[in-house]
């Protein structure tokens, strides 16, 4: 059995229950939030999280770790380096 405690800081894991609450390792910093979308950099690229009344509910940077909850509708991530003009302000319109 894996003992997520003892995890390189460098993990990066998504756990979410129902579509109410996520919560999310290897947090590396939050680049946008509103309540219809997160962006943030982690251990595995920049994840994008959009829904409706998200709120962050726990963030430790020194730590990693990302709690959402609200209704999430999508989860996913950006492949191509951000920019202006690009894929993120498109979403914060």
């Amino acid at each position: 059995m894996n003992d997520f405690s003892t995890m390189p800081q460098d993990t990066h894991r998504l756990e979410l229950v129902g579509r109410e609450q996520l919560n999310i390792s290897g947090v590396e910093d939050v680049e946008r939030f509103d309540e219809t979308g997160i962006v943030m950099s982690t251990a595995a690229g920049t994840l994008v999280i959009t829904g409706e009344d998200l709120h962050i509910g726990k963030l430790s940077l020194d730590g990693g770790e990302l709690h959402v909850d609200g209704r999430i509708d999508s989860i996913s991530y950006e492949d191509q380096p951000s920019g202006r003009g690009g894929f993120f302000s498109r979403l914060f319109r």
